[in-house]
Order: C-alpha cells, then sequence, then structure tokens
C-alpha cells in the first residue's frame, strides 16, 4: 500500500479519535482541527523518507501537539505567561498513549460527553457534536434533523459562539453528572451510527466506519452506565448491523428487508443483540432504545419475512406512541399496521400523517405511501410519491431502486 493510500485510509477511520486526543491536549477546537491538518502534512512530507511509524495514530497526535505549540509561538497566542507557559504546557502534556487519569478512558467519547453541555440547546450540542466530532457534513446532520444544511450550520456556529462566549470549558463532568449529558451523547451515537447503516449521500449504501465506530463507543457507554438507554442502543445497532452483509447486492443494489437473503444475517450479532434486549426491557422504566431494539429483535427472529410477527411489533409501535409520540414513529407504525392488516389499513393512517409538517420532505414517508398504493392497484398515485422520494434522495443506490420501482408501474 502507498503512503498516500495509507494516509487516505487512517485519515478516514482515525482523525476524528486524533482530533479527540489533540482538543483534550490543546483545550481548543480551532487550534486542534488545524493541528490534525498540520500533522497529515507533516506526515505525507516524512513517511515516504522515514517509512509509515509501528503506531501511525500515536505519531500524527505527537506531530499535532507540537505542531500547534510551535504555532503557538510564532503567533504569541498565549499572553499570559509568554513562552514559560507554552515550555509548561509542553512538559503538562501527557503522552498519546497514557491513559487519563478519569473514569472515561477514550478521547473520543470523552469529547462528546465534553461537547453535550448542559448551557447548549439540545439540538445545538448533538449538532456541534456531529460535525466537529463525527465529521458528518451539514447535510447529513440536517437530514437527521428533518431540517436544512442552512439551520444546521447557524445552530453549530451559535453554538460554537456560545461555548466561546461562556467561557465553557471543554472538560469532562464528575461521574455523579454524566446522566444529565447521557441523552444527547446516546443521540449523537444513534445518529452516527444511521449515517453510516444508511447513508444520506454517496454512491455507497452505507459507511461501515461510521457504524463500527458508534457500536464500538456504544460497548464503552454500556460498560460506563449500563442502564436501559444504554443496552437498548447497543442491542439496537447490534441487530441493525447484523443485516448489513444481506442489505445490498454485490453491485450496491439496495435490496428492501422483506426480500433479504436471511442466512446472510449475522447471528451472533444477533445473538448478543436479543440478550441484551431482555436486559433492556427488564429495566424499569423502558426505554426508548429498549422498544426501538424489541423491533429489531421480532426482525432478527423471523427465519422468513412471512415468519414476522407483525402484532408484536405494532405493539412495540404502540409504546413507542405513547411514551414519545413523534410523526416519524407514528409512521413506522403505520406501515407495520399494513403489514399486519393490509395496505389499506396502512395507508388510511398514513393519509393522516399527509399534514404532518416534518413529513413533507421526509423521503421515507412518501416511499412508503408508494409501496402501499403499488400494492393497492393504485398506480398514478404511486408514481407521484415515488417521484416525489426520487427527487428527494441523494444516495445513488436508493435513487436505482427508486427508478426501477418507476419503471415496473410503467409496464
Amino acid at each position: 500500500m502507498d503512503i498516500q493510500t495509507t494516509l487516505t485510509a487512517l485519515y478516514r477511520d482515525e482523525s476524528r479519535r486524533i482530533l479527540a486526543t489533540l482538543i483534550r491536549l490543546l483545550g481548543d477546537f480551532d487550534l486542534a482541527e488545524e493541528a490534525l491538518q498540520d500533522a497529515f502534512i507533516a506526515a505525507a512530507e516524512q513517511w515516504p523518507k522515514d517509512a509509515v511509524p509501528s503506531n501511525p495514530r500515536a505519531w500524527l497526535v505527537s506531530a499535532g501537539r507540537f505542531k500547534a505549540i510551535d504555532g503557538i509561538r510564532r503567533q504569541r497566542r498565549i499572553v499570559y505567561n509568554g513562552d514559560n507557559q507554552v515550555e509548561q504546557a509542553a512538559e503538562d502534556i501527557p503522552a498519546p498513549h497514557e491513559p487519563l487519569d478519569d473514569h472515561i478512558n477514550d478521547d473520543h467519547l470523552r469529547l462528546i460527553f465534553t461537547c453535550c453541555h448542559p448551557a447548549l440547546a439540545r439540538e445545538a450540542q448533538v449538532a456541534l457534536t456531529l460535525r466537529t466530532v463525527c465529521d458528518l457534513t451539514t447535510e447529513e446532520i440536517a437530514s437527521a434533523f428533518l431540517s436544512t444544511p442552512a439551520t444546521i450550520a447557524q445552530r453549530i456556529v451559535r453554538a460554537k459562539n456560545k461555548i466561546r462566549d461562556a467561557g465553557i470549558p471543554y472538560e469532562l463532568p464528575g461521574p455523579e453528572d454524566l446522566h444529565t449529558r447521557l441523552d444527547s451523547v446516546l443521540q449523537v451515537v444513534y445518529l452516527v451510527f444511521n449515517e453510516g447503516y444508511s447513508a444520506t449521500t454517496g454512491d455507497t449504501l452505507t459507511r461501515q466506519d461510521l457504524s463500527q465506530e458508534a457500536i464500538r463507543l456504544g460497548r464503552l457507554l454500556a460498560v460506563l452506565i449500563p442502564d436501559t438507554d444504554t443496552l437498548g442502543l447497543l442491542a439496537l445497532m447490534l441487530l441493525h448491523e447484523s443485516r448489513r452483509s444481506a442489505r445490498c447486492t454485490p453491485d450496491g443494489e439496495l435490496i428492501l428487508l422483506e426480500e433479504q437473503q436471511r442466512d446472510l444475517w449475522n447471528q451472533e450479532l444477533i445473538a448478543e443483540g436479543s440478550r441484551l434486549v431482555e436486559q433492556a426491557l427488564r429495566m424499569q422504566p423502558v426505554g426508548l432504545y429498549a422498544l426501538q431494539a424489541g423491533i429489531a429483535a421480532v426482525h432478527g427472529a423471523a427465519r422468513h419475512a412471512d415468519e414476522t410477527d407483525w402484532a408484536e411489533i405494532v405493539g412495540f409501535y404502540d409504546l413507542l406512541q405513547r411514551a414519545a409520540p413523534s410523526p416519524v414513529v407514528a409512521l413506522n407504525r403505520a406501515v407495520a399496521i399494513a403489514m399486519r392488516d393490509g395496505p389499506a389499513a396502512g395507508l388510511l393512517l398514513l393519509d393522516d400523517l399527509s399534514s404532518e409538517k416534518a413529513l413533507l420532505n421526509y423521503l421515507p414517508a412518501h416511499a412508503a405511501r408508494a409501496d402501499l398504493c403499488r400494492r393497492l392497484g393504485r398506480p398514478d398515485e404511486a408514481r407521484t410519491s415515488y417521484e416525489r422520494a426520487l427527487a428527494l434522495s441523494q444516495q445513488d443506490s436508493q435513487r436505482r431502486y427508486l427508478q426501477k420501482r418507476l419503471r415496473e408501474l410503467a409496464c
């Protein structure tokens, strides 16, 4: 593998974790982001001459740290104690391989907790963390929030300004305060997983680097705080991840759940996820992620699509709708009812949701309506909904699937 390929893979797989460590070491987002770029530039210049180091991530962290310190000296950014403070900072910074002396030893997870500061609005916490720490684009974040890229960009800028103007420290809360930030942290991890499991844009259906990192963080959270929410989220991610190999053809064409080859599902992940679901559902009060994981577990237990217990799935959606009503939950419940009671029953519920503002530009809502109309023999309505879904899609394999459905209607 040549140096450029190695660096590209490292940036894709490790850059966010390197950035998290640099932020801990330097205490400044912008300075750490500059240091990250400088470290990769230095690697591109030095590694072809000296070879790739045995621990590339540690090398990049160290290079970025010292590049930042050199930059501080040159630009005289630190004014309190002059170069003496810079020298002291260099001495105080621990080596990258040394564990942190606190209750979270993973820099990436630690930084997510740090960004989810209660002084910021909940949506600002999540948007800032997804953009800065997880490197999702504003378009990807906007899709997750059912919002616009411009709105998300403004939210992120305001959050950064609030951190700067209020002097919010980049530090971890004590163990007793972790729960106050847990909801936001779990939302971040789940949104990262979703983007990895079903990419918003691009020529590939999934981004395994994102979903694997989300699962890694989920495992850490389940050990750190083993409650119904953390166990439920980890179970949900594992059960979805178990289906990855069956979700598309070798040439990247989308395969829907009911059409998937179930012998390709990862049974080890299904077994682990199902065990976690049972634990999470026994805890009171039952968390929302545990209820969603229960639905995924029902799918995982069905050896064939026609063996799916849709009545049990509808029951889980009923619980979700009572616990945390939302247009998206209502949409998914309507689809489940269509599978249990027939497409006409589901379409009736979907039509009741047609005025929901949050669903007007939500692709799955239009795709679901198109499918029900197709199954009911109403091709004109199906075509209109498929065309609307296609107009909203930015993902190549998804677009090809919708185009295929439209061609089938024309036959």
